[in-house]
């Protein structure tokens, strides 16, 4: 079988044996929650409680601040303790909901009654999918009704489920579909109902077998959706990536996958979509692998939002002493914490451990022209005259070279023998991009 993939990429150590046979284990919530109010792409969420109310598990505690936002709910029952400005994973401060948990457990009325796929219209399937405070989970956390509920819905062919997980160490989608298949299944399946001309395709890299197996057997019962097997090779997972190598289909940064006529979605989100659907369960949970050389043992965890990230990773058994590194997300793409005393959101993957901080005891050189990064960049960009540009602070220049067309991966940064930040420098150029282009307006 031709495995389909995209042009360009890298291939960066995996470390999936580390936990990829760790069973998903339910973990409890703590004593004291924390919600931020900033958990999706878009407005942050306005709260809608106030010090001393008493919420239940499942309930809204948030509205979404806007038509790219989110509703956020509570994880357990108890009390509001207040609104206050808490630390979060990126080391600012946000707004959040503090909840004392009474470790009683009770639910809002009607959660987790089970509902039929055949008695629910498209619309119905996006509006629950809405109400469930529903983001992406592979991703910014943008809100998944809004992806669902595009202009051209009636040229949308094709729907990927994103089961790549392409980040290194990474586990938690391959756990999921290992031990929830018929739910993804289904999840799939109340999307095809509101676009009643697509065909899913779900997308796994070659180094997972056993759950293109287990996603293969389960998908035959269902003509519309086939499995993808993908070559392993990093941002497979990527948004435009994924695309390109399933549909041979192009997207820029002016385009919407569903310009293409494309829906891509994590799996982690359609099985969040399959429990809002037939379960009538808001977001309020997910799951989290633990790993990394420094972990005293890895684990995949099915954890309570509003937890933190020390009781998380305390769960797996701590760090070892020879921690010197922790990341939230993948190595590739996620964020380097300061501290582990932050909360679990919508879009936490994972928490990693390392010994060695390559990015800080990297020492920097001149660019010898080597032309690696042109190599790598899965955007078919020069990287090293997007640098250029950068250190002269040339922003129209780093403009006019396709920055904008950056997707922020890694892969020039991760193969530059010079160890030039390159990713950090995009980040930044693209950040001054958007901010010359608003006053423009």
């Amino acid at each position: 079988m031709k495995l389909k993939t995209f042009k360009r990429g890298v291939h960066p150590y995996g470390g999936k044996e580390l936990t990829m046979d760790c069973p998903i284990v339910k973990l409890d919530a703590e004593d004291i929650m924390v919600f931020p109010l900033n958990q999706n792409l878009g407005a942050p969420s306005k709260p809608i409680v106030s010090k001393g109310d008493r919420v239940l598990k499942g309930q809204m505690i948030a509205e979404a601040g806007g038509f790219i936002g989110a509703p956020i709910f509570s994880s357990v029952s108890g009390t509001v303790k207040g609104i206050e400005k808490r630390l979060t994973i990126n080391g600012s401060k946000v707004d959040c909901i503090v909840i004392e948990n009474d470790r009683l457990d009770e639910t809002v009325e009607g959660f987790g009654e089970e509902r039929s796929l055949d008695d629910l219209t498209g619309e119905q399937i996006i509006e629950a999918v809405k109400n469930a405070g529903i983001v992406g989970l592979g991703g910014a956390g943008f809100p998944t009704y809004v992806k669902l509920s595009p202009k051209n819905a009636h040229d949308i062919d094709t729907i990927i489920i994103n089961g790549a997980e392409c980040e290194p160490y990474l586990t938690s989608d391959y756990r999921l579909m290992m031990e929830k298949p018929e739910e993804i299944l289904r999840g799939a399946q109340a999307i095809l109902k509101i676009f009643p001309k697509a065909k899913a395709y779900i997308g796994i890299e070659d180094n997972k077998p056993d759950a293109i197996e287990t996603m293969t057997r389960i998908a035959r019962i269902d003509d519309r959706i086939d499995v993808c097997p993908l070559k392993t090779k990093y941002p497979q997972g990527g948004e435009r990536q994924l695309i390109y190598a399933v549909t041979k289909r192009k997207i820029h940064s002016r385009m919407l996958p569903a310009d293409k006529g494309c829906i891509v979605d994590n799996v982690g989100t359609v099985f969040a979509i399959y429990e809002a659907v037939y379960k009538n369960m808001p977001l309020i949970h997910g799951i989290v692998t633990v790993t990394g050389e420094a972990v005293n043992e890895g684990a995949n965890f099915d954890v309570p939002l509003g937890v933190s990230h020390r009781y998380v990773l305390e769960s797996a058994g701590g760090a070892k002493e020879t921690a010197v590194k922790y990341i939230s997300g993948g190595p590739m793409m996620g964020f380097a914490m300061g501290s582990i005393d932050v909360p679990i959101v919508k879009t936490s993957s994972s928490i990693l451990v390392f010994e060695k901080d390559d990015v800080a005891d990297a020492k920097e050189t001149n660019c010898i022209h080597c032309g690696r990064c042109v190599l790598a960049c899965p955007q078919s960009l020069v990287p090293q005259l997007m640098g250029q540009a950068m250190k002269k602070e040339n922003i129209e220049e780093f403009e006019k070279l396709g920055g904008m067309e950056c997707i922020e991966c890694g892969s020039c940064a991760f193969v530059c023998p010079a160890k030039i930040p390159l990713t950090q420098m995009f980040k930044l150029g693209r950040v001054k991009v958007r901010e010359e282009k608003a006053k423009q307006k």
